[in-house]
């Protein structure tokens, strides 16, 4: 039995009691046997470290940009004060490591499911960034994977450990204000093809690793910032390497909607792109219900059902029923506070309800590792997290193709000849280091 084994079996006959989803504050020391290597040292990883230096024990991170890559090194060894931890430049060195249970990936989009596999048949417990794949193809892969390899994974999407959001699907799968007629979602268009110019290379930065997969280009920038970002970089906007507002802030109300909608296990029939076509507002996505959800300006997400309405963003909550508003939290001016108005809703709608969602009260990290003791499936498993990119990808389509994508769900292909097989699959090149 190897070591990784021998701590998730002996730390679960300590945890034959521990709920699918956390519930509690984590013992302290209940995690700091598991060894964590993290992958990807950017903007973002600056939350995610601390979450994890605080509850595991990091002992290696990977980035490609040395400044990235000593900079998270000096902050786990100025936490832990030792020099424990390991700096790579290659992830497939970090993954060879025996020693590790965990790998956090945070890099860009083009890089998560090649890095997931891997992880994946390494035997290693996977917490990957939304959006958890680049194109369709990679969600299948990724689901296949995962379940081959019997790993744990929890994908990025923490908006389904956000107690608002939770609400709103839980209001709509028990239908408190009835059957849902048609949702919208606010977020920002879709990617564009990388037309950015050639700069000086940045010193420190292996390019070649950075591109992996993608299309080959010249460095810039604004795809991979000088120095340590002092904000998210605008690789997101470009087709090649994210999938602009569709991929960005879309993956997460999208996987909402999922939610809400009871499709964890399939997805929309069709994606429409805006009835004037272009890429502004007015994408559809089509379920086999007959129920529409549009990108349109408003909520993160705005459920319109037969007897009310229920809308959610991140910190805010309204519930309407019968014409009337029952609670509302958006601003400080309306009294109050969102965890009341959450509290309130339960207790008068919810008491008795059929439906009840998973609830991760200590946050999304917390319920991944509750998950990787007891072996269950974290809130944002790789189904979920697959099935919700796809949503993203779909919708991408139907924008660049500036027609309507068909989409079978369960046999995940396309199911209309005007749909290019090809379209499954981004723009990729022959990859070696």
């Amino acid at each position: 039995m190897n070591r990784r084994k021998f701590i998730i079996g002996t730390a679960a006959l300590g945890a034959s009691t521990l709920p699918l989803f956390s519930i509690g504050k984590p013992t302290k020391g209940q995690f700091d046997d598991l060894r964590v290597g993290c992958i990807g040292m950017g903007r973002i990883t600056i939350g995610l470290l601390n979450s994890f230096m605080t509850r595991t024990t990091v002992v290696a991170v990977c980035d490609v940009d040395t400044t990235r890559r000593e900079h998270a090194l000096n902050r786990v060894h100025e936490y832990y004060g030792n020099q424990d931890c390991k700096a790579y430049i290659d992830y497939r060195d970090l993954l060879a490591r025996d020693d590790i249970d965990i790998v956090v990936i945070a890099t860009p989009d083009h890089w998560h499911a090649s890095m997931v596999i891997d992880a994946a048949r390494a035997g290693k417990d996977i917490y990957c960034e939304k959006p958890l794949t680049h194109d369709l193809d990679e969600s299948i892969q990724v689901m296949r994977e995962v379940e081959d390899a019997g790993v744990v994974l929890q994908t990025g999407s923490q908006q389904r450990s956000n107690k608002e959001f939770r609400l709103a699907a839980e209001l709509a799968r028990n239908e408190v204000a009835g059957k849902i007629i048609r949702i919208s979602s606010n977020f920002w268009g879709p990617g564009r093809p990388c037309d950015l110019g050639e700069e000086s290379l940045e010193p420190g930065l292996d390019w070649n690793r950075w591109l992996g997969l993608s299309p080959m280009r010249p460095y810039h920038s604004v795809l991979s910032p000088r120095g340590f970002p002092d904000r998210f970089p605008m690789w997101r906007a470009f087709q090649e390497f994210g999938g602009g507002g569709v991929c960005d802030m879309g993956a997460h109300h999208l996987d909402i909607i999922q939610w809400a909608l009871d499709m964890d296990t399939s997805g929309p029939v069709k994606a429409l792109p805006p009835p004037e076509l272009g890429n502004g507002p007015g994408a559809r996505l089509v379920y086999d219900n007959g129920i529409e959800v549009t990108r349109q300006d408003g909520f993160h997400v705005d459920i319109e059902c037969e007897n009310g309405r229920i809308q959610a963003s991140r910190g805010q909550f309204q519930f309407q029923l019968e014409g009337e508003t029952i609670q509302k939290f958006l601003t400080r001016e309306d009294g109050g506070s969102l965890n009341s108005a959450v509290v309130l809703t339960e207790r008068e709608f919810l008491k008795d309800a059929k439906v009840r969602l998973p609830r991760s009260k200590n946050g999304h990290v917390a319920n991944f590792l509750d998950c990787v003791i007891s072996r269950d499936k974290p809130i944002a498993n790789a189904e979920v997290g697959s099935r919700s990119a796809m949503c993203c990808h779909l919708m991408n389509l139907s924008y660049y193709h500036q027609q309507p994508i068909y989409w079978d769900p369960q046999g995940l292909r396309f199911t209309d000849e005007s749909c290019d097989p090809a379209w499954l699959k981004g723009s990729r090149r022959q990859y070696s280091s």
